[in-house]
């Protein structure tokens, strides 16, 4: 069966394989993440579960996390530039990704083989193209096998899945947040068809973690 055709519980399979303790999934603790993460604990609960932890989340997020973790007996990987915190943000907020998330995500995937997210195609047109396992190579040149079960799935279908498995959310969504990350770059959504709309105040769509490596291969 091609990897467009497996189902998300079948993706996430292939991910874990006959090594699940060489996989790894990333948190963000979103909405899909968390729908990722329930399905793939019901195949092994020990998956590690890869947090970007940049300073400067919400409250809400971080005591969700922390709730969260504690309930699902998670375990949960704090990745962290041990840098002091400053305002790069402000004036690029692109390096400021790089030295929060992508440069300490380059060091905690170095242990792992296969890379589970909750990305979706439908999320942002960088993404449009997205496959439900993909080959990507990081920055050493090491493949990883990067597998994101969501890839067509809908925003209704994630919250369908959440109500159905009654999974507790981040409280933020109900003040009107649709895409959340660090909270200086996060905004309410100028565009209500568009849920990245409020993040960077419009002007870029990724924070980078997922355009930095090179895809070798996709099926």
């Amino acid at each position: 069966m091609q990897a467009a055709e497996l189902s998300a519980e079948r993706a996430i399979e292939e991910a874990l394989g006959d090594a699940p303790e060489r996989a790894c999934l990333t948190c963000s603790f979103q909405a899909e993440d968390m729908v990722a993460l329930h399905m793939t604990r019901a195949v092994f609960p020990d998956i590690a579960v890869l947090f970007l932890d940049t300073g400067y989340h919400f409250a809400e997020t971080v005591a969700y996390r922390d709730r969260m973790a504690g309930k699902w007996k998670l375990k949960l990987v704090n990745l962290r530039n041990e840098k002091p915190l400053d305002h790069l943000y402000r004036s690029d907020p692109t390096a400021c990704c790089n030295l929060r998330k992508v440069e300490p995500l380059f060091r905690g995937l170095s242990r792992y083989d296969a890379w589970i997210t909750g990305l979706r195609r439908e999320q942002s047109p960088t993404r449009a193209n997205l496959k439900k396992i993909e080959t990507h190579l990081l920055p050493d040149g090491r493949p990883i096998r990067k597998v994101s079960p969501l890839a067509d799935w809908t925003w209704k279908d994630v919250w369908s899945y959440i109500a159905v498995n009654e999974i507790e959310t981040l409280p933020l969504y109900e003040r009107g947040y649709a895409s959340i990350g660090c909270e200086p770059c996060t905004a309410l959504p100028a565009d209500p068809d568009n849920p990245r709309s409020g993040r960077w105040g419009g002007t870029k769509l990724e924070c980078g973690i997922h355009t930095f490596s090179k895809q070798e291969a996709a099926s």
